[in-house]
C-alpha cells in the first residue's frame, strides 16, 4: 500500500521545524507501510553543511570512524562520518563526485543511496516513526523533505528496497504503486549501460527520470516522458534542489492530496498526514489530476 509525504517550505521561518513537521506527517501513515522507511532532507546544516557535499551510504562495511579516517587520508581534507545505522552519512568540503568516488574506493560493498550538495538520505527496516526518531529526523532543519513508509510488493523487505530512490545529484523519487512494465524498461536502460542496485521497480523509474535530467530535460518534461513510457498504477513525488513535483497515473488509481499555502506546499497519500501543518485550515487543498505534472520551484 505504501505512504508518501513531502513538504516544500517557502517561508524560511519554518526551516528549523522541517524535521519535526515531516516526522509527524510520516507518523500518520505508518499503517500504510510498516515494513521499512526512508527520509530525504534538503539543507540540514548538520547532515549537509553549507559549502560541503554529502554522500549517504547504506550497509557500510567499514565503521564510521574508520571510514572518516580513511577518507581524510585519501582526500587530504577533514571528512565527517555520521553513524545512523544502517545508514552512514558523509560530508566534506569537496565536490560530491570526488567524495562519492573516494567512498566507493574505500568501501566498495556499501550501497550509495544519496549524494549531492544539499541532500541527505537515510533508510532502515522497521516502524517508520521509530526509525525517524532513531535517526534524529525531528531535530533536522532545512527547506524541503520527503519520506516514505513501505509495504513491500515488488521486492524483498530490505533497507535497500525502501524509498526514496536517489540516483542523481540532489534528486530523489518516492512511489506508491507499481510499474507493470518496469522489467522491459530496465532491460532497455541496461543495454544503454545503466547499472541497477536493486530489484525494485521504483529504481527503474528513478533512473529513467535521472537519465532525462542528465540529458538536459526539465523535471516536468521528464515526468511526462515517464508517464508515456511506464504502465501501471502509481503516484510519484519527485524532488531535486530546485523543485518538488507530483504525478499520478492515467486513471489516478493511487491516492494523493496536496495542500498549498503561501508558507509551504505539502503532499501526502492521505489528508490525515497534512492535518497538523501550521495554517492548514486556510490551505488550498486538492487531489492531483491524472497524468498532470504539478511542479513547485524553490523561491
Amino acid at each position: 500500500m505504501c505512504g508518501i509525504v513531502g513538504l516544500h517550505l517557502r517561508d524560511p521561518a519554518l526551516y528549523p521545524r522541517l524535521g519535526s513537521l515531516l516526522t509527524d506527517m510520516l507518523d500518520q501513515l505508518c499503517d500504510r507501510g510498516p515494513d521499512s522507511a526512508g527520509m530525504a532532507v534538503y539543507g540540514d546544516p548538520v547532515w549537509s553543511p553549507p559549502g560541503e557535499s554529502t554522500v549517504s551510504l547504506l550497509d557500510a562495511t567499514v565503521p564510521a570512524p574508520e571510514l572518516a579516517a580513511a577518507l581524510d587520508a585519501e582526500l587530504g581534507i577533514t571528512v565527517t562520518a555520521i553513524d545512523l545505522a544502517p545508514t552512514t552519512v558523509l560530508h566534506a568540503p569537496v565536490d560530491a563526485d570526488t567524495l562519492l568516488a573516494a567512498a566507493r574506493r574505500i568501501d566498495p560493498a556499501a550501497r550509495v543511496i544519496g549524494f549531492g550538495e544539499e541532500l541527505t538520505v537515510v533508510k532502515g527496516i522497521g516502524n517508520p516513526t521509530e526509525l525517524a526518531h532513531r535517526f534524529g529526523l525531528p531535530a533536522a532543519s532545512g527547506w524541503q523533505g520527503v519520506a516514505h513508509t513501505r509495504m513491500a510488493t515488488e521486492s524483498a523487505v530490505t533497507a535497500a528496497g525502501s524509498h526514496p530512490f536517489s540516483v542523481g545529484p540532489d534528486q530523489c523519487l518516492v512511489h506508491n504503486g507499481s510499474f507493470a512494465n518496469h522489467m522491459s524498461v530496465k532491460h532497455e536502460l541496461e543495454r544503454a549501460g545503466v547499472v541497477f542496485d536493486s530489484e525494485n521497480d521504483t529504481e527503474v523509474g528513478a533512473l529513467f527520470v535521472a537519465g532525462q535530467l542528465a540529458d538536459g530535460v526539465d523535471l516536468e518534461k521528464a515526468l511526462l516522458l515517464l508517464n508515456e513510457r511506464f504502465d501501471g498504477f502509481y503516484t510519484l513525488l519527485v524532488a531535486n534542489r530546485e523543485s518538488f513535483a507530483v504525478l499520478r497515473d492515467p486513471i489516478a488509481c493511487k491516492p494523493a492530496v496536496v495542500a498549498e499555502t503561501p508558507r509551504w506546499v505539502a503532499m501526502a497519500s492521505e489528508y490525515r498526514a497534512l492535518a497538523n501543518l501550521p495554517g492548514v485550515e486556510d490551505a488550498r487543498i486538492f487531489e492531483p489530476e491524472p497524468e498532470e505534472v504539478y511542479v513547485w520551484h524553490r523561491q
